[in-house]
């Protein structure tokens, strides 16, 4: 066995390995000049020297490229390796592209694409586009969800922002026309973070919208949410007010209203309003005579408008069966609302940091005022929302309570 090997690897040795020699050059040579073709699937596709001012429309991302060359060169391409490159620079608005070697451009610096010999693919065809920069209108929509136990959601505001995009005229020209919605979630919001935010002097919880939340999703222009730009949107609150039951300390008038429909035979010569253990007379007045609480609103706008509310029948026609309905109303609400404003008015000081303008402030603070009125929910002393029953018998109108 050793005379064996030894014959095998020392005798004419070197005539052996300089055997072995050519034949490994000749491997490597016969390697290198084989020429192959071989099809990439999926190669991307970048648009290089766009004017700043223009867009290219949509085209396609990526594509199969056919490459003809060394074989050895082949064998280290792949989607990731490589990409095609179409120079835009004084190009038309719309030009077909031929695709050659010159558009291909390697990724891997270990890959060498000096041995393709040959490029091609489907031309591809592209459509460039002015770019502007405009704003767009955004609406923010009344939330969903619940707001946290012990506040009652009041408003939000701003209502209407904008947002300043740029993108293809055409698809910017329709945006500008159709409102963009934003919708917040209550269920987001903390009791936690309302009652961190709650003082005494209080007139209601402003909840400053995190800037997270202000962004908007306009797949025509952007594949993720963009942020609202508009410098209001750092006013952007959500108001609540406490659900607590606030004392009226004063007995509502009672009015009738006569819708002019029925005048001719519901009106205050035919009508009386009779007195009940709700509604008594006094000093010529018919007043509630029921302690009440109101829910939905501030303690301060109550102080306004305590004085000047009333309760209020709508007399219509009915079958005895139906009771008539009522409302609160409140007389004067201009002035109401003058007064509530300057009383807001009033407590700002020089150390409170001025969040908006005083013009905005009393625009958001008239707004919630409205709100307000709108909003008021009366309730009796043990708790229960003031619920009437309000009959028409004859020409008297009688005020009874209905029992929980």
């Amino acid at each position: 066995m050793k005379t064996l090997l030894h014959k095998l690897f020392f005798e004419n040795w070197q005539r052996k390995y300089f055997s072995l020699f050519i034949a490994v050059i000749a491997w490597f040579v016969i390697n290198h000049s084989l020429t192959a073709t071989k099809t990439i699937p999926n190669v991307p596709v970048r648009i290089a020297n766009i004017s700043a001012y223009k867009t290219v429309l949509e085209h396609d991302k990526t594509i199969s490229v056919t490459v003809v060359g060394n074989k050895a060169v082949l064998d280290t391409l792949n989607p990731g390796s490589i990409e095609i490159v179409v120079d835009a620079a004084n190009k038309p608005d719309m030009w077909v592209e031929t695709i050659a070697k010159k558009n291909l451009v390697s990724l891997n610096p270990e890959v060498d694409i000096s041995g393709i010999s040959q490029v091609s693919s489907p031309s591809l065809t592209f459509h460039t586009v002015n770019i502007v920069t405009e704003k767009i209108p955004v609406v923010i929509t009344r939330p969903i969800g619940d707001a946290p136990r012990g506040y009652q959601f009041l408003d939000i505001w701003p209502y209407h922002l904008s947002l300043t995009v740029s993108g293809p005229e055409d698809v910017i020209s329709k945006l500008k026309l159709k409102e963009q919605k934003l919708t917040f979630n209550l269920n987001d919001i903390s009791k936690g973070e309302l009652d961190a935010l709650q003082t005494e002097e209080s007139e209601a919880v402003s909840f400053p919208v995190p800037d997270h939340w202000k962004q908007i999703l306009i797949p025509q222009i952007a594949s993720t949410p963009l942020q609202i730009n508009d410098i209001e949107a750092n006013s952007l609150r959500i108001d609540f007010v406490r659900h607590d039951l606030i004392a009226v300390e004063t007995h509502l008038p009672v009015t009738l209203f006569f819708p002019q429909e029925f005048c001719s035979f519901l009106n205050p010569e035919s009508c009386i309003l009779e007195t009940t253990d709700c509604v008594k007379h006094v000093n010529g007045i018919n007043i509630l005579n029921e302690p009440l609480y109101a829910r939905g609103v501030s303690k301060l706008f109550l102080d306004v408008v305590r004085d000047m509310m009333q309760l209020q029948i709508l007399v219509t026609p009915n079958s005895g069966i139906e009771s008539l309905g009522w409302s609160v109303q409140f007389a004067n609400p201009k002035s109401l609302e003058d007064e509530y404003v300057a009383r807001l008015k009033s407590e700002i000081t020089n150390k409170e940091p001025n969040e908006f303008h005083l013009l905005l402030k009393e625009i958001y603070w008239r707004n919630r005022f409205r709100s307000y009125m709108s909003r008021i929910e009366l309730y009796t002393q043990d708790g229960t929302k003031l619920d009437l029953n309000i009959q028409l018998e004859k020409n008297a109108i009688k005020v009874v309570k209905n029992e929980s």
